[in-house]
């Protein structure tokens, strides 16, 4: 009976001696069963150092738009070189624009007048440009032979496919056929030939005519002719 009283009191004792030191163990961790409520307190202060975080990256941000706004001042100063050189090439388009095209006479071309192997007993008529502005050589030249009183016969058959257009420095040709057909005609000595220039409708001559000297032994014929102007020799020479 005394030793079952005894081993219980010795239990009560160790019970009592542990809770001592459970309680002691709290007060030195300084916790106190408030432990739980620090932490979420640690998490709530973690919210404004992310805050101050995005701002210093705004910041960051900031002070990298200052190279950003040189490279731009950069291009539009490229861009403004760029504008400058259009600048100049679309003045220098203003300054040379080009003439509106005109009637070739006499006054804005040379024509010259040789004499050529074959086809035979004829001259070849070469209508240079010599202007500023593209000229139409329309229909054909009218062709006064010295003091003959009618202009000579144009050949109907060698009309071209458009009227003839020439940029300066470039030429119309015709060709002269001397004598035509039929054989045994009256010939005439010719030493002189005027050459006369027709516009669009191809009523009377336009402009100043061309005074030609004729090659040495040039005679002419009633029934001969002249061509249209042709944009080639050969084209000319064909008939």
């Amino acid at each position: 009976m005394r030793n079952h009283i005894r081993t219980t009191a010795l239990a009560a004792t160790a019970l009592l001696a542990a809770l001592s030191l459970t309680a002691c163990g709290g007060d030195e961790s300084g916790n106190d069963g408030k432990s739980d409520a620090a932490a979420p307190a640690a998490s709530s202060t973690a919210v404004p150092d992310t805050g101050k975080d995005a701002e210093g990256a705004k910041e960051t941000g900031g002070k990298t738009d200052a190279p950003a706004e040189n490279v731009s001042t950069a291009s539009k100063g490229s861009t403004g070189g760029s504008g400058s050189g259009s600048g100049k090439s679309g003045s220098g388009a203003t300054g040379g624009g080009s003439k509106s095209p005109v009637t070739c006479t006499g006054s804005n071309t040379k024509v010259t007048v040789t004499k050529v192997s074959r086809p035979i007993n004829h001259l070849l008529l070469t209508a240079t440009n010599t202007g500023s502005a593209t000229c139409y050589a329309y229909h054909a030249p009218a062709l006064r032979f010295d003091d003959a009183q009618a202009a000579f016969p144009v050949l109907r058959d060698s009309i071209p496919q458009a009227v003839v257009t020439l940029e300066p420095g470039q030429s119309a040709y015709a060709a002269i056929g001397l004598s035509g057909e039929p054989d045994g005609q009256e010939l005439h000595k010719g030493t002189h030939l005027a050459v006369y220039f027709t516009g669009k409708a191809n009523q009377g001559s336009t402009g100043a005519p061309a005074e030609l000297t004729l090659p040495a032994g040039t005679s002419w014929g009633d029934n001969g002719f002249v061509t249209y102007w042709q944009s080639e020799m050969a084209d000319a020479l064909t008939f």
